[in-house]
C-alpha cells in the first residue's frame, strides 16, 4: 500500500470493499451448502478466492455500463447489485429467479441492470461483449463494456478474433482475465505455449497490464485507469488480473491435479485475509466492524434462502415461453402498382438492404469482403459508397468473432444485418448462433432478444466442391429460437429482408446460389412481405410438391411436364423452414391425397425428412399412398458437373417420383 492508496481509502470506501467480498464468500458457502442438500443442482461453479476482481472492478462502471460474465459469474451479480433473493431462488431454479428459473447458476440474467448474463461455453461471451460494445460506439452513447473470462478461454479462437475486432473498431471492451492458473483441471502452463497473457492481447495492439487479483486496491486502482482511458479514447483495455479458485472447479471436480498444500498456500494470501487484516491492523477498521458486516449479510442470506425456498416453481404449461419475443403482425400486402421491371434475383436482395438502410438508420450490414469487394456474389457492390464504411462494415475472416459481435450489436438495440459468405462458413459461426442467439432469450427468461438477420448462400450447382457446395438450412431449422427463410423469388428476395429485420428474434436468410443470376417481374410498389406463410405458387389437384428456394423453379419445371401427361401438380413454396407452414401444406395434401418433397439437402435427418413425419401425423387418413421424396445422393457434392448435377435434385427424378405417386 502506498501513501497516495492510503489517503484515498476513507473508512467508508474499505468497509463497501470488504462487504463485496465477504458477501460474495459467504453466499457462495452458502451455495455449496444447499448443493449438499440437493436443492441447488446441475454445475455449480464458486467464486471463492477471486472476489477481489469482482468488488474492484464491477463499482465503477456506470448504469448504462454493460457486463458479460463467464459461468462462474455469482460474484459478478451479486456487486452489480442483482438481489439476492432473485440469484438464489434462479439457482433453486424458480420462477422468481433473475431469469425465471431458465438459467440456473450459469445463466444469470439482469436486463435493468445491464447484465447480460454468464455464459456456460469457454470464450463464447466474448463476440458477445465486442458487438454490445459495437452497438454502444454506434450509437455514440459513450458506455463501456466489462467482459469477465478465465484463462482457459485464451486458447479458443473467439478470445483472438474478438481481440483483433476490437482493436480494429476501437470497441470500448474492458477485458478482464481472471487467471486462477487452472482451465478445470489443466495448468495454464500446459495448455498455453504463451502464459503471460495480456501479452496476447498486446499482440493485438490492445493496452493490457497484470493485476494482482488477490488485491483488492490494485484491482480497483487498475480498473479505475482503464476505465478512465477508455472513456476517453474508446479503445479496449485488458487486465490481466492474476488469482486462485480455493473451490474446485465445479462440484463434480474431486481436484487431483492440485495437492492441498497449494491451495492452503493461496488461502493465506487470499483477497478478504488480505484486506481485512491489513486494515485492522491500520485501524481503519475494527473487529466489530468486520461482525457487523458478517452479521448482516449471513441475514440478507438467510432471506435468500427463505425466499428461493417459497418461490415457486413455474407451471409446465409455461414450458415454450420465452423460445421466442411477442409475434409481429405480418405486414399489410402491398397495393400493386400495375408497373414491373425485369430484375435478377442478386440485385432484387441487394435492393432490400439500401431499402432498409434508407428506412432505419440501425440497419448496417457487415461480413466478409461485403463492402469494396461487393459481398458474396456481388449483392453488396456500391453500397459501401452510399453508406460509408461505418454501416457497411468489412470484417476480418473470422466468423464465429463477427457473428457474435452481430448478436451482440442486436441485444443492445442495433439492427445488424450479418453476411457469411456460405453456408459452409457459418458452422464456424454455429457455436454464437445456437448457443447464444437461439437461446439467450429462452435463458434470461425473456429479458433479452437478439433480433438480427444473417444471410447466407447456399445450395450446389457452381462447381465448387464438397466445402462450398451443401445445402444445410434443414439443420439450421431444427434448432428452437431461430427463424429460417429461404427466399426463391426476387419478391420474396426483396421483401423478406425488412420484414425480418422487424422480428424480435434471429432470423436466418439461406440464398440458393443458383438463383442469383435468375431474373423475375418485380412490381415497382413491391414491399415487405409475410416470412410466417408457404405460397402456392401452382394450383394442381392430383398431387402436391412441396420444396423451396433454389428448388423451386426445377419444381415448377416438372409440374409443366407433368401437366402435358394430364396429372396437375400443385407446387408448394415453403418459403419458411423455420417454422413450417402446417396450414397450407396440410389443406394442399388434403386435396391432393399425394405428396412428394423436393428437398436439395440429404434425405437422412432432413427437413423433408420433417415434413414427411408432419404429413403422416396430421394427413395420414387424407393420403393415397405414402409421401416421396426427391433429395441429394448421400455423398459429398463433387466437383466434375456431371456428378454434381447426379447428386441433386433435377425435373426429371422430380417427374419420376410424381409418376411413381399415381402409378404411372
Amino acid at each position: 500500500m502506498t501513501s497516495s492508496d492510503k489517503i484515498r481509502l476513507d473508512r467508508a470506501h474499505v468497509l463497501d470493499l470488504l462487504g463485496h467480498m465477504i458477501r460474495i464468500r459467504r453466499f457462495e458457502d452458502k451455495c455449496a451448502e444447499m448443493y449438499t442438500q440437493e436443492k441447488i443442482r446441475g454445475f455449480l461453479h464458486l467464486y471463492d478466492g477471486e472476489e477481489a476482481i469482482a468488488a474492484g472492478v464491477i463499482p465503477l462502471l456506470t448504469e448504462k455500463d454493460r457486463i458479460v460474465a463467464t459461468y462462474r459469474e455469482h460474484g459478478h451479480a451479486l456487486v452489480r447489485g442483482v438481489p439476492m433473493t432473485g440469484v438464489m431462488a434462479e439457482m433453486y431454479g424458480k420462477r422468481s429467479g433473475c431469469s425465471g428459473g431458465r438459467g440456473g447458476s450459469m445463466h444469470l440474467f439482469d436486463a435493468e441492470r445491464n447484465f447480460y448474463g454468464g455464459n456456460a461455453i469457454v470464450g463464447g461471451g466474448l463476440p458477445l461483449a465486442g458487438g454490445l460494445a459495437l452497438a454502444d460506439r454506434m450509437m455514440g452513447t459513450g458506455g463501456v463494456t466489462a467482459c469477465f473470462f478465465g484463462e482457459g478461454a485464451v486458447a479458443e479462437g473467439e478470445f483472438h478474433e474478438t481481440m483483433n475486432l476490437a482493436e480494429l473498431w476501437d470497441l470500448p471492451v474492458l477485458f478482464v482475465c481472471e487467471n486462477n492458473g487452472y482451465a478445470m483441471g489443466t495448468a495454464l502452463a500446459r495448455s498455453e505455449s504463451q502464459t503471460d497473457i495480456h501479452a496476447k492481447a498486446a499482440a493485438y495492439g490492445v493496452e493490457s497490464q497484470v493485476v494482482d487479483g488477490m488485491n483488492v486496491v490494485e484491482v480497483e486502482r487498475a480498473a479505475r485507469r482503464a476505465l478512465a482511458s477508455m472513456r476517453e479514447t474508446g479503445r479496449p483495455v485488458l487486465l490481466e488480473c492474476r488469482t486462485y479458485r480455493f473451490r474446485a472447479h465445479s462440484m463434480f471436480d474431486a481436484q487431483l491435479y492440485r495437492d492441498k498444500a497449494e491451495i492452503e498456500e493461496w488461502r493465506s494470501k487470499g483477497p478478504i485475509v488480505r484486506f481485512q487484516g491489513w486494515l485492522l491492523e491500520n485501524g481503519l477498521i475494527h473487529d466489530s466492524d468486520v461482525a457487523d458486516l458478517t452479521a448482516k449479510i449471513d441475514a440478507e442470506i438467510a432471506e435468500a434462502v427463505a425466499f428461493a425456498e417459497a418461490a415457486e416453481w413455474e407451471s409446465v404449461e409455461d414450458l415454450t415461453t420465452h423460445v421466442l419475443g411477442p409475434q409481429p403482425e405480418p405486414p399489410a400486402p402491398t397495393q400493386p402498382s400495375g408497373e414491373t421491371v425485369e430484375i435478377t434475383y442478386r440485385e432484387a436482395v441487394k435492393q432490400g438492404i439500401r431499402d432498409a438502410m434508407l428506412r432505419d438508420e440501425r440497419v448496417f450490414m457487415m461480413g466478409e469482403d461485403v463492402g469494396a469487394y461487393g459481398g458474396c456474389y456481388a449483392v453488396s457492390k456500391g453500397l459501401m459508397a452510399e453508406f460509408g464504411e461505418d454501416r457497411i462494415r468489412d470484417t476480418p475472416l473470422s466468423e464465429s468473432g463477427f457473428t457474435g459481435a452481430g448478436i451482440g450489436a442486436a441485444a443492445a438495440g442495433m439492427r445488424p444485418i450479418v453476411e457469411l459468405m456460405t453456408v459452409n462458413f457459418s458452422l464456424l459461426a454455429l457455436d454464437q448462433i445456437m448457443n447464444t442467439a437461439a437461446t439467450i432469450r429462452h435463458m434470461s427468461g425473456g429479458q433479452f432478444g437478439v433480433p438480427v438477420v444473417i444471410r447466407m448462400a447456399t445450395g450446389a450447382g457452381k462447381q465448387l466442391a464438397a466445402q462450398h457446395s451443401h445445402s444445410l438450412e434443414g439443420w439450421y431449422g431444427h434448432i428452437p429460437g431461430l427463424k429460417v427463410l429461404a427466399p426463391a423469388t426476387v419478391e420474396d428476395a426483396r421483401g423478406m429482408l425488412w420484414t425480418a429485420l422487424q422480428d424480435p428474434d434471429p432470423v436466418l436468410i439461406f440464398e440458393n446460389v443458383m438463383l442469383y443470376n435468375r431474373t423475375g417481374m418485380l412490381d415497382t410498389a413491391a414491399g415487405a412481405v409475410d416470412i410466417t406463410r408457404a405460397a402456392v405458387r401452382r394450383a394442381g389437384k392430383d398431387l402436391s410438391l412441396i420444396t423451396y428456394g433454389g428448388s423451386l423453379w426445377k419444381t415448377l419445371e416438372a409440374a409443366e411436364e407433368l401437366a402435358k401427361d394430364g396429372i396437375e401438380a400443385e407446387v408448394i413454396d415453403l418459403r419458411s423452414l423455420r417454422p413450417l407452414d402446417d396450414e397450407t401444406i396440410m389443406a394442399s395434401v388434403a386435396k391432393t391425397r399425394r405428396a412428394v418433397i423436393v428437398d436439395e439437402g440429404w434425405k437422412t435427418g432432413s427437413i423433408s425428412a420433417e415434413i414427411a413425419a408432419r404429413i403422416m401425423e396430421q394427413a395420414f387418413w387424407s393420403l393415397d399412398g405414402p409421401v416421396g421424396r426427391v433429395c441429394s445422393a448421400e455423398v459429398p457434392i463433387p466437383y466434375p458437373k456431371h456428378l454434381e448435377d447426379a447428386s441433386i435434385p433435377q425435373v426429371p427424378a422430380i417427374v419420376a417420383a410424381a409418376r411413381g405417386q399415381m402409378g404411372r
